[in-house]
């Protein structure tokens, strides 16, 4: 009885790794048609995939439930299976699968289970992203307030963790992100004594720029991150020869601040707002703005019709956070009074941004493990990879939407803006560049 019963079990699990190989071939089959794949699964199957042209890409699975999981929920366990080291690349990188996952899935379908899951996820999204005060605390300080080392791996100078704004073929990532800046200060159409607000200012690097347009003025940076807070307060302390305009920065959530401004920009953050929360963020920014203000929102968005958070993203890296469709965001912005007078869709500007994050943290992966862990770094690895390869390949985009409560408040044509960016290239980079070597004695 005994040796019947061992002797089935490999026979069982035999009949077991025999379909889970042939599920991966079948839905990997219905995917990939072009370029080199090969697949070794769990029970050393070897399999192959595409045409054979491109560079070749190897993967490995080290147990059939991996390959399982991968089956059932791509978007949560891929992640996890990678961190894990139950995914393991073993030829090309990490990027380079992703890639040619998402590249290839535009021309197929999902496995029914997946499609069924993606479907109920997108239905249950607003409950899913009430950020109440305390939450979007917790939220913010799960990733914004670690290790500030960590940032400086791969992230420009003056630590821009948004989208970069490339002019040109072959631009830096540093001298994108200035553009950046440029870009945003002349759609606000700054002006000398103007009060500026800066919703979720980060390090501070936005905020210190605006304040060089508005001599006489008063820039206010609000962020609920410590980290960050504690970093841009550093940063303006040491101001070498201070600023034109008044510099503060503070600790608060934006649903606390009172007061009226000319000028309100929020860069990176409307994707922690919450899809639950919107109405609030736009009521609250038409009520700080001036009846002849402007307000510029820079948010990652969704070219297409509204979908979910990927849920390993929402686990491990940004807790709470939701890509907005533009459907999504237009109805809150004429509920709360505001008019829209200009919108900008930067196409692929995130995807070389986070290829330059991607090629600089992997360059710096002893550094990042040292501070953390190996984990951690697949991890970190897994994050750029996916959202670089999402926005060359699937509907993520960034929109700079352009808001007034009044219509006669932006110039007829968008040539102020060319011009407010010419203006702006030659008055701020040199003291930019004085500024960095400051920022470096005094927080390095």
């Amino acid at each position: 009885m005994s040796n019947s019963h061992a002797e089935n079990r490999p026979r069982g699990n035999a009949v077991f790794s025999g379909l889970v190989d042939w599920c991966v071939k079948r839905a990997l089959s219905s995917i990939v048609t072009r370029g080199a794949l090969t697949v070794t699964t769990a029970s050393g199957r070897v399999l192959t995939f595409g045409d054979g042209t491109g560079e070749p890409v190897h993967v490995r699975f080290a147990d059939d439930r991996a390959q399982w999981a991968l089956l059932i929920d791509a978007d949560m366990r891929l992640g996890e299976l990678y961190m894990d080291e139950r995914f393991i690349v073993e030829r090309g990188t990490l990027y380079d699968f992703v890639a040619m996952m998402l590249r290839e899935a535009q021309n197929s379908s999902h496995p029914l289970i997946a499609r069924l899951i993606d479907h109920a996820r997108t239905k249950l999204r607003i409950f899913r992203h009430r950020n109440l005060p305390g939450r979007s605390k917790a939220n913010v300080a799960h990733h914004y307030d670690l290790d500030g080392r960590l940032y400086e791996l791969f992230l420009d100078p003056d630590r821009q963790y948004s989208c970069a704004y490339f002019e040109h073929a072959g631009q830096s990532l540093d001298d994108a992100q200035i553009a950046k800046k440029r870009h945003l200060a002349a759609k606000l159409l700054i002006e000398p004594n103007n009060s500026i607000l800066d919703i979720g200012c980060g390090w501070g690097g936005l905020a210190l720029h605006m304040a060089e347009h508005a001599p006489g003025g008063y820039v206010l940076g609000v962020t609920l991150s410590e980290e960050q807070h504690d970093y841009a307060s550093k940063r303006l302390a040491g101001k070498i020869g201070g600023t034109p305009a008044e510099v503060q920065f503070a600790l608060r959530d934006y649903r606390s601040l009172t007061g009226l401004f000319d000028r309100i920009v929020s860069v990176g953050m409307f994707e922690h707002v919450g899809l639950a929360s919107y109405r609030t963020f736009f009521r609250k920014c038409a009520e700080l703005l001036e009846d002849d203000g402007i307000m510029v929102l820079h948010t990652i968005g969704c070219s297409a019709t509204p979908g979910f958070t990927t849920p390993w993203l929402d686990k491990y890296i940004f807790p709470g956070g939701y890509i907005p469709a533009l459907s999504e965001i237009v109805p809150e912005i004429e509920a709360a009074g505001l008019a829209i007078t200009d919108v900008e869709v930067l196409r692929l500007h995130y995807a070389i941004t986070l290829e330059n994050w991607r090629e600089r943290f992997m360059a710096r992966w002893d550094d990042a493990a040292k501070l953390y862990d190996e984990r951690f770094c697949r991890m970190w690895e897994y994050y750029l990879s996916t959202a670089e390869a999402a926005f060359r390949y699937e509907d993520l985009v960034v929109f700079q939407i352009q808001m007034t409560k009044r219509n006669n408040i932006i110039p007829l044509t968008r040539n102020y803006i060319a011009e407010n960016e010419a203006r702006g290239a030659s008055e701020v980079d040199v003291e930019a560049s004085v500024q960095r070597k400051a920022d470096d004695v005094l927080i390095g």
